[in-house]
């Protein structure tokens, strides 16, 4: 569908329209290096609530967080210069790869849980299968994993994108939308599953286990690579980071219980969606396997009439800090 393509002008726009609402969020303290780096979601996909919880403070930098609701506004921001370091599902740099500009590398594979990715349905909705939707309205995010793993779960049952009407929107318009009624379906991620199923009683009609990698990118800008200063800070966030990953797998309990306050909904339902992980999260280095990963959804989005060429996500990927990156604690 025509206006599901993200066009060359609206993706370069978006991304000045970033990088000047960023712009004041970046200044250092104590003139320390700083670290521009991207946070999106609440509950567990927010870095801040896991290093405070973890007890993980940088030492000798500081950390300039921003906010996001989905990762092509990552990407948006790092190509308009307002982030370092951000992190991504495997399609939105696809996008951004179409385009002229890619002012970021993929520097590592941060693999983690794929059931927190699925097609809710309202309460009360008969629908048992995927089948169910046909003709139905179903919201998702453009450009992330929930448009291609709806795509998928409808190729599964014989459906095309032309079965539904689908209804593009932000996470939060989504949120809205699904609580007054007006959608039949939601392929979303992240928080607003456990908020929908213990607030509305939302039902999960299917996952995302089977379909998606479980790999979601570490992205840093190309200046921030290219100054050394900047690459040994990324480097050691990525150790912070892997460290963080290492206490949440030790911690279920205690980190559902906080995830739960942060959210706003009870710890059960949080522990229940921790019950039903497809893994933990952990950094992995930048293998052919995980190119070859991103380079499947590319192609799916090209046959889909979403990208205007095919694409070489190749030249995306930048292998230089796979022997830094230790293993989870």
């Amino acid at each position: 569908m025509v206006a599901d393509r993200l066009s060359r002008r609206g993706f370069i726009g978006a991304g000045a329209a970033s990088c000047l609402i960023l712009a004041g969020c970046s200044a250092a303290k104590g003139g320390k290096p700083k670290l521009r780096v991207s946070v999106t979601g609440k509950g567990e996909g927010d870095t801040r609530l896991l290093f405070k919880a973890a007890g993980i403070v940088p030492e000798g930098f500081d950390l300039a967080y921003s906010e996001f609701q989905s990762g092509h506004l990552v990407v948006e921001a790092l190509n308009g210069g307002s982030l370092d370091y951000g992190g991504m599902s495997e399609i939105p740099p696809i996008f951004a790869a179409a385009s002229t500009i890619q002012s970021f590398r993929q520097i590592a594979v941060a693999h983690g849980d794929v059931n927190n990715q699925v097609v809710l349905v309202p309460k009360g909705s008969k629908a048992k299968s995927i089948a169910d939707l046909k003709g139905k309205r179903v919201g998702y995010v453009r450009a992330t994993t929930s448009q291609y793993f709806l795509i998928r779960m409808l190729e599964e049952v014989g459906l095309g994108w032309d079965d539904i009407t689908p209804v593009a929107m932000g996470v939060s318009d989504g949120a809205a939308a699904f609580s007054q009624g007006a959608l039949d379906g939601w392929a979303i991620y992240g928080f607003p599953i456990q908020r929908a199923i213990a607030t509305e009683g939302a039902r999960i009609l299917k996952t995302a286990y089977g379909i998606l990698s479980g790999n979601y990118l570490v992205s840093a800008h190309v200046d921030a690579l290219a100054d050394p200063e900047k690459a040994k800070l990324i480097g050691d966030y990525l150790a912070l980071v892997q460290k963080a990953y290492g206490w949440a797998a030790a911690h279920q309990d205690e980190w559902a219980a906080i995830i739960a306050q942060d959210i706003g909904v009870p710890r059960d339902y949080v522990l229940d969606q921790f019950k039903r992980k497809s893994a933990n999260y952990e950094l992995r280095p930048v293998t052919d396997e995980a190119i070859a990963s991103q380079q499947q959804v590319a192609d799916l989005f090209y046959r889909q009439k979403l990208l205007p060429k095919a694409i070489d996500v190749r030249p995306l990927w930048d292998a230089r800090f796979n022997d830094t990156i230790p293993k989870r604690g």
